[in-house]
C-alpha cells in the first residue's frame, strides 16, 4: 500500500458491490463512513466504532470485515460487498427471507452486518453446525431479538432445521 500524506485527499477505486467504483478519501477516512457518505451505501450501519458490535460488517475480497476498523484506501483495487449485494432481481435472497420468516429482526440495525457474516459462512462451510452458527454470530450484537429467530433462519439455509 502507498504512504498517503494526512489532509490530502486520494481517489481510492474498487469494485462495490459487483460494479466499479471510486471516491475521494483524507488517509485516515474509515470504510464504513466513505461507503455511507461518499457512497451512498447506507446499510453499512454506525455502531459501536470499536469493532465490537458488527453492525459495519462488510465484505473485503469475500471476507467479512468490520468497516469501522479500516481505512478506505485499504481498498484500493479490492471488491466490496456491503449489504445491498444481497438481494436479487426477485427480492429478497433465502437468508434475509429466512430472517423474515423466523423473525430473526426487529428493529433491524444489526441485521446488515449479521448477513454479511452469514452469508460467508454459507459459502465457506454450507455444512455449518449450530454451534459454528452461534460463533459466528457471537461477533455481532442484538439487543432486540435475542438471536433465536437469527439462528433458527441460519439453520434453515444451512439445512440443519
Amino acid at each position: 500500500m502507498r504512504y498517503l500524506k494526512a489532509g490530502t485527499r486520494h481517489t481510492v477505486r474498487f469494485v462495490l458491490n459487483g460494479r466499479e467504483a471510486e471516491g475521494e478519501a483524507e488517509p485516515r477516512l474509515l470504510l464504513r463512513d466513505f461507503l455511507r457518505h461518499q457512497l451512498g451505501a447506507f446499510g453499512t450501519h454506525v455502531g459501536c466504532e470499536h469493532g465490537s458490535c458488527g453492525a459495519c460488517t462488510v465484505r473485503v475480497d469475500g471476507k467479512a470485515v468490520r468497516s469501522c476498523l479500516m481505512y478506505a484506501a485499504q481498498v484500493e483495487g479490492r471488491e466490496v460487498s456491503t449489504v445491498e449485494s444481497l438481494a436479487t432481481s426477485d427480492g429478497l435472497n433465502e437468508l434475509q427471507a429466512a430472517l423474515q420468516k423466523h423473525h430473526g429482526l426487529q428493529c433491524g440495525y444489526c441485521t446488515p452486518g449479521i448477513l454479511m457474516s452469514l452469508s460467508q459462512l454459507r459459502e465457506e462451510e454450507p455444512d455449518a453446525d449450530e454451534a459454528r452458527i452461534r460463533d459466528v454470530l457471537s461477533g455481532h450484537i442484538c439487543r432486540c431479538t435475542g438471536y433465536p429467530g437469527i439462528v433458527q433462519a441460519a439453520l434453515e439455509v444451512f439445512g440443519k432445521d
